[in-house]
Order: structure tokens, then C-alpha cells, then sequence
């Protein structure tokens, strides 16, 4: 039996993220995530790819809004409401949206604590991006994320890659919003359909890791790891592979404990075997 043992959301795209016991599924993934993101002077999106400092910034929820703290800066909090009516588009890879500029107060807080000149926007309900629409059907959208509202990773892939590396890692390096137990390594490479507490789930790609993943979220210092590692084993055609991205039909609320039934599943040719 395949059970959630962990939920995440990030509120703030490549900023620390939330474990949640539970979480409302929304149109575009679950509340909250990644409905915020910050931007440079050209709106264009910023990550920990390029300012590993991001990581240090920790986000949590609160009754009105978002609080997130700074170990140098202290902290800020973030509305869950903007009254800024005035929309500008803002850019994330290849797409192009209209997002809410929070206010100059907050973009002078991020830019002190990051040393970079930034801006906070926020995606309002009536911005609708779509996902790639050649991993998935028409009308799919999301928030901020990279490129799809959820990402799915087994426990025991995670074990599987510790068990190869001289330190283990451990799961906030890879940035889920759900991950499992039961089963092998890298059950969700194979997962089509499927159902969490009523709500339908569809595998759309698995997931091609970055750099990011070198980063250590509590100090924010690169290292080779686990790129290295994983691709001497989870390599294919040029990328390297943890994880599947998900699209999905239909709104709840999920809940660690809850089961995943496995309804159907994806050609083994995409399923990379782990060999030792």
C-alpha cells in the first residue's frame, strides 16, 4: 500500500518551503504554493540557480498571511490579500503572465536581504497559465511553479539514492509537494492515473533535476552531489531524472496517511531501472 508521509507548498517560488499535515487542492495545485514569486528589473523570474541565498529565507503561514525571516534581516509579513490592482506581466522560462506587484516596502526588504535588486509579485485567481501542452491536456494550468502543479516523489527513491552517496540527502534537496511510502525505488516513474482521496491524478513527465539540488537549504553552499550520483544511474536522453510531475482533475483536501491507489500505469520504457 503507497501512502503520503509527507505534504509540502512553497509559497514563495525557490524560497524555503512549509510541511503541511494536510492541504487544499486547488485549480492550480495546492494553496498557497508558489502563488508568490520574486522577479528582477526586467519582471524576469529569480531562483536559487542563480542566488543560492534564497534558500535562506524561510516562509511560514499565518492567519493573514506569509511571514518569512532573514537570520541577518528579521522579517516580513505578506498579506494573503493584495488591494494592488495595477497587473504587469512577469516572466517565468519561455511564458509570459500577469502577475500583482505586492508593494515597495516588501521589494526593499527582499533586495536588502539578498543583496540583489528584486521585486515580490503575486498571481492572482483570474491568471491562468497553462502547462506545456504536449505532457498534458488543454485548460491544465499552474501557479509559479517551474512548470506543473505538483511533484511526486517515493521515500524509498530517496533511500535508494542515500544509500550510493557517501552523506545522504535529505528530501527538501528535491523540493516535492507530496511524497510516500510503500513500494520500490521509483514507483512514481510508472504512475499514469491516480487517486488521492477522491481527487484524480495524472503522471505528466518525470521530473529533470537542476542544480538546485546541490544546494543545502539550511546553509544555501553548493556541492556536486547528488547530480553526480544520480547520473551515473538516473540518466535519459540528457537528463537526469527524480521525481514525476503531475497534473490533476478535480479539488479536496489531501492529508498525510491518506492511500494512493494506483489506477493505471505508463509504459515501462520511461522507468529507468536502478542498477548498482
Amino acid at each position: 500500500m503507497l501512502t503520503i508521509s509527507e505534504l509540502y507548498i512553497y509559497p514563495i517560488k525557490s524560497l524555503g518551503g512549509i510541511a503541511v499535515t494536510h492541504s487544499e487542492v486547488t485549480d492550480r495545485g495546492l494553496k498557497y504554493d508558489r502563488r508568490w514569486m520574486l522577479v528582477d528589473e526586467q519582471n524576469r523570474f529569480l531562483t536559487q540557480r542563480e542566488f543560492p541565498q534564497m534558500a535562506l529565507l524561510k516562509v511560514q503561514i499565518e492567519s493573514g498571511g506569509l511571514l518569512v525571516t532573514h537570520h541577518l534581516n528579521g522579517s516580513v509579513s505578506i498579506p494573503f490579500k493584495q488591494h494592488n490592482p495595477t497587473k504587469q506581466q512577469v516572466v517565468i522560462w519561455d511564458d509570459t503572465c500577469p502577475g500583482v506587484f505586492v508593494s515597495d516596502e516588501h521589494d526593499t526588504w527582499f533586495s536588502d536581504a539578498l543583496g540583489i535588486k528584486c521585486r515580490l509579485v503575486y498571481m492572482p485567481d483570474d491568471t491562468r497559465r497553462e502547462v506545456d501542452q504536449r505532457y498534458a491536456p488543454e485548460g491544465s494550468v499552474t501557479s509559479f511553479s517551474d512548470a506543473y502543479p505538483f511533484l511526486i516523489i517515493g521515500q524509498a527513491s530517496l533511500d535508494d539514492l542515500n544509500s550510493r552517496l557517501t552523506e545522504p540527502l535529505p528530501m527538501n534537496r528535491f523540493r516535492p509537494n507530496i511524497v510516500f511510502i510503500g513500494g520500490g525505488p521509483f514507483e512514481e516513474d510508472l504512475m499514469k492515473h491516480i487517486n488521492i482521496a477522491d481527487i484524480s491524478f495524472y503522471g505528466a513527465k518525470l521530473c529533470a533535476r537542476c542544480i538546485m539540488t546541490t544546494i543545502n537549504q539550511q546553509t544555501a553552499v553548493k556541492a556536486k552531489e547528488p547530480l553526480k550520483t544520480l547520473a551515473s544511474y538516473r540518466f535519459k536522453n540528457n537528463k537526469i531524472l527524480f521525481g514525476q510531475n503531475l497534473i490533476h482533475e478535480g479539488t479536496g483536501i489531501i492529508t498525510v496517511g491518506d492511500t494512493i491507489e494506483v489506477l493505471s500505469i505508463h509504459n515501462e520504457e520511461r522507468f529507468i531501472v536502478p542498477q548498482k
